[in-house]
Parts: C-alpha cells; sequence; structure tokens
C-alpha cells in the first residue's frame, strides 16, 4: 500500500508533445516569410502591373533592355516606342520596366 519515494518522483507532470512545438516554430517561420518576403513582392508586382497597364502616347518607357523611348501607339499587350527619329519598334508591355513622366528622360522630373 506504500508507495515508494522512487516511483512517487518519476510519476511527473507531463510537459507536452514535441510535436506541437516543432508545428508552432514552422508555423512563426512561415508568417515571418510572409510579411518580410512574399508580402513585400507582391505588392511591388501589383504597382508595377499597374504602372505598365497605364501606360499611354505621349510617355516615356524604359525596356527591359535598357532602351529609352516615346509610347508613340498603344494597343492591347504591345506598345510602339520610338527610340529615335523615324525610328519605331514594337515592345510587349510585359518587358517595359519603368514609365516614366510625360515628356522627361529622366526619372521623376
Amino acid at each position: 500500500m506504500f508507495i515508494s519515494q522512487a516511483l512517487a518522483q518519476t510519476a511527473g507532470v507531463e510537459t507536452g508533445s514535441p510535436i506541437f512545438g516543432s508545428v508552432l516554430m514552422w508555423g512563426l517561420i512561415i508568417v515571418i516569410f510572409y510579411f518580410l518576403l512574399i508580402r513585400p513582392q507582391n505588392q511591388r508586382m501589383k504597382k508595377h502591373r499597374a504602372m505598365v497597364a497605364a501606360a499611354k502616347r505621349g510617355d516615356t518607357v524604359v525596356t527591359g533592355g535598357g532602351i529609352v523611348g516615346k509610347v508613340i501607339r498603344v494597343k492591347d499587350d504591345e506598345v510602339q516606342v520610338e527610340i529615335a527619329d523615324n525610328v519605331r519598334v514594337n515592345v510587349l508591355k510585359s518587358t517595359l520596366s519603368d514609365v516614366r513622366v510625360k515628356g522627361t528622360l529622366k526619372k521623376g522630373n
């Protein structure tokens, strides 16, 4: 009827499963990645898509290859860009890297 002290000491309180701590750690890592990497990238992509979609005739654009020119005509998924006097090229809208203020060659002016 008597319980020895050694048996009484080993019957302690359970501390919880190690799986819960592991799941909690991975969940925290995913939340940190979302707020530090994924969300800012999605916002940047959304802003870039809106900027490219708003390109209109007369705007100065920069292509992905670094060519700077003036938009002459806007089609559904293409723009016609004049890169020199009487030199016009058709460029896909998706390859535009920057749309600058109308008539300027420097960003933000």
